[in-house]
């Protein structure tokens, strides 16, 4: 994912401050795309002098409220059409897992234990960030139905690595400890 294109079309969205896109990344990608504060100053300035978002207005402090640009709703239609998917899967639990073997089974188990939960915590968040949408609290636009779809996605995905926790739990080799 291109975290350019993201902002992109989070502004397409409304104007923004940088604080406000840092708060909304997280609140939607922060578990599947991860950007900081840094970052998305950063590609705001590359964002402001490619053209493809503008100083909508400017606040106490010089805070500075954001816009996407013609030109910049255009660049997001393009990489959504044209760019092909990255479809690379960057997951450290399932890299950790390779390496399991290292640890006694007392370890393994609280390790899987913890992952199980984190997991289906991120889930319920999912479901709930769903529900509110389902009830109809974030109104019915383009925008939040395709809201609707990434938090059904985050849903399944946290659930099912949940599950391969629990699965990987009660099916770790039994050996002796080391």
């Amino acid at each position: 994912m291109s975290l350019r294109h993201a902002l992109i079309g989070l502004l397409a969205e409304g104007p923004a401050s940088g604080w406000d896109l840092t708060r909304r990344f997280e609140e939607l990608l922060g578990t599947v795309w991860p950007a900081g504060h840094p970052q998305i100053y950063g590609e705001l300035r590359k964002l402001q002098d490619d053209g493809f978002i503008e100083i909508d207005s400017e606040g106490p402090r010089r805070r500075k409220t954001y816009r996407a640009t013609p030109a910049g709703v255009e660049e997001a239609r393009r990489w959504l059409i044209s760019v092909e998917v990255d479809h690379t899967l960057r997951l450290e639990p399932v890299l950790r897992s390779v390496f399991f073997w290292l640890l006694t089974p007392q370890e393994l188990a609280v390790h899987l234990e913890n992952e199980a939960a984190y997991y289906q915590a991120l889930a319920q968040r999912y479901r709930d960030l769903a529900a509110a949408k389902d009830r109809g609290e974030y109104g019915d636009s383009p925008q939040t139905n395709s809201i609707r779809i990434a938090a059904e996605a985050g849903i399944r995905l946290h659930e099912a690595l949940a599950d391969w926790a629990t699965w990987a739990e009660e099916h770790q080799p039994r050996q002796s400890e080391t």
